[in-house]
């Protein structure tokens, strides 16, 4: 998929996969808001109020209240991909958003997830 399609995908067309994955593995909204917020900076309501906007995921970040400077702490994989290695900055943020929910799913404590 080329980047500019990823960077158009509706953040309200995503939180709905990442909310139904994490809720198969036995983790909650909450705990996923707690996660995407921490990233970004966003609070339960403004993620309601960006599935509510419509918006992409380039506008998504470009609006983030405060992307978090412990972002570079997030490494590993997702989809065969280093997510340290990503150029793109957005395409980086992406990768590492996919990074945190996958860690959620597989039921690593959320301490570790938040690099805390």
């Amino acid at each position: 998929m080329q980047q500019d399609k990823v960077f158009a995908i509706r953040f309200s067309n995503l939180y709905p996969v990442y909310l139904k994955k994490v809720e198969s593995k036995g983790r909650t909204q909450d705990e996923l808001d707690r996660v995407l917020g921490w990233l970004t900076g966003y609070d339960a309501a403004g993620l309601q109020r960006q599935c509510e906007g419509g918006l992409d995921l380039a506008a998504f970040f470009a609006q983030a209240p405060a992307f978090t400077a412990a972002a570079d702490r997030i490494t590993g994989t997702v989809c065969g991909v280093r997510v340290e290695t990503v150029e793109h900055p957005l395409m980086r943020k992406i990768r590492q958003m996919d990074k945190l929910v996958d860690e959620l799913a597989k039921g690593r404590p959320l301490d570790k997830i938040l690099r805390a």
